[in-house]
């Protein structure tokens, strides 16, 4: 069965996280997706290491580039150049994250390649964006938590702020810019025409805060690190108890109420500085240290099974290794093995997307650096002679 994007061709000339991020998701919908690399060295990440396979691929490219096939060409080069021109004329999708006016100097650029391919939607990754005083800026993930005020309201409330675990703009902007590129593709088929797409992590940052924004936007107070607790919800955080922590995520007053009753204090419920979320919002300081005395009482285990037998919402805190071991998420297929063109198994995380009728396939395990040149080049017409040329050149 063919995937929901079969038939899209996708050009790739990202590297690291964001576009790839981006690409691999349009492959593991059926987009067929081919990366472009430097000759001799390829993306970043496939030197991030350790942990990495027998053949020193890195897990951090593996990460992304499910589903695609690697082609070398150096694009400095005219004979580069004219191959990626040939590739963009047959491409529904152009997907690159160089610096801002990187790619003109090459003629690969939106402007150019559209004259080519009027259809070609053409997706840039920044990370400010294509205008403003900061588009000159090189875009880092880290950088750009800190500027969007996301590692303000992260970390210990009496703490240093903390950057999030993983590259979180990064990935924000390339599930944002793949839903960009579907659009577009949707739009092109009533207007013929492809368009540009401006993406910046920046955007994508500040966006991602969601109602952390509106409480500035509507409250005018700048909202506070509180740590593992909630802006808007109490009590909805984590709590030590005997043998750990644990998570409650306690999300109106009928669960509160119930939170009362397991713990054995249920006047807590009816009083009147906690009768109400907005109540017990105002009056944090006060319930928390109340639950957080009552659950140090009990194990983990069994405040888990007792709050999900009252129906509240409660959860351990696992783990990478736990949360893989969970029958949930093995159930689900999250975790799945593929085999690359020598033979090793490479583990991956599946995609989270379960289509009924065009379900995900995985096709294609992350390419070996140029693994697919000859073959993209043959396709496009070389020869044999001119594809020796033009490595003995290192244009490929």
């Amino acid at each position: 069965m063919a995937g929901a994007l079969a038939g899209i061709k996708v050009l790739d000339l990202s590297r690291v996280l964001a576009g790839p991020w981006a690409g691999q998701l349009l492959a593991d919908l059926g987009a067929e997706v081919l990366k472009v690399e430097r000759p001799g060295a390829g993306d970043d990440t496939r030197q991030w290491a350790p942990p990495s396979l027998a053949d020193g691929t890195a897990a951090y490219f593996l990460c992304a580039n499910r589903g695609k096939r690697s082609v070398t060409v150096d694009i400095t080069k005219p004979e580069g150049q004219e191959i990626v021109r040939a590739l963009a004329r047959d491409a529904d999708v152009v997907i690159e994250n160089y610096k801002v006016g990187g790619l003109k100097k090459y003629g690969l650029d939106y402007d150019s390649l559209s004259q080519l391919n009027p259809r070609l939607v053409y997706c840039s990754i920044t990370g400010f964006g294509q205008d403003g005083p900061y588009a000159e800026l090189p875009g880092y993930d880290y950088i750009v938590q800190g500027m969007s005020g996301l590692m303000s309201i992260t970390g210990p409330a009496d703490g240093e702020p903390h950057k999030v675990g993983v590259a979180v703009t990064d990935l924000f902007t390339g599930i944002y810019a793949s839903n960009a590129i579907l659009a577009a593709i949707i739009a092109r088929q009533s207007s013929g025409k492809g368009q540009y797409i401006d993406m910046a992590l920046f955007d994508c940052a500040l966006a991602s805060l969601a109602n952390i924004n509106m409480n500035w936007l509507i409250g005018q107070q700048v909202p506070p690190r509180l740590g593992n607790a909630h802006a808007n919800i109490v009590p909805y955080q984590v709590f030590a108890c005997a043998d750990g922590h644990f998570i409650l995520a306690c999300g109106n007053d009928k669960q509160f109420r119930a939170v009362c009753q397991v713990i054995g204090l249920p006047a807590l419920a009816d009083d009147e500085r906690f009768a109400s979320n907005p109540l017990r919002v105002k009056h944090r300081d006060s319930v928390v240290p109340l639950l957080a005395e009552a659950f140090m009482g009990n194990t983990r285990e069994q405040w888990l099974k007792r709050l999900d037998e009252a129906g509240v919402p409660c959860g351990p805190i696992n783990t990478v290794d736990e949360a893989f071991r969970d029958p949930q998420i093995r159930h689900r297929g999250m975790e799945i093995h593929m085999q690359d063109s020598v033979g090793q198994n490479v583990p991956l995380v599946g995609c989270p997307i379960k289509l009924s009728g065009t379900p995900v396939e995985y096709n294609q395990a992350p390419p070996k650096l140029g693994e697919h040149t000859d073959d993209v080049l043959r396709a496009l017409g070389y020869d044999a002679a001119t594809i020796a040329t033009l490595r003995e050149q290192g244009t490929v």
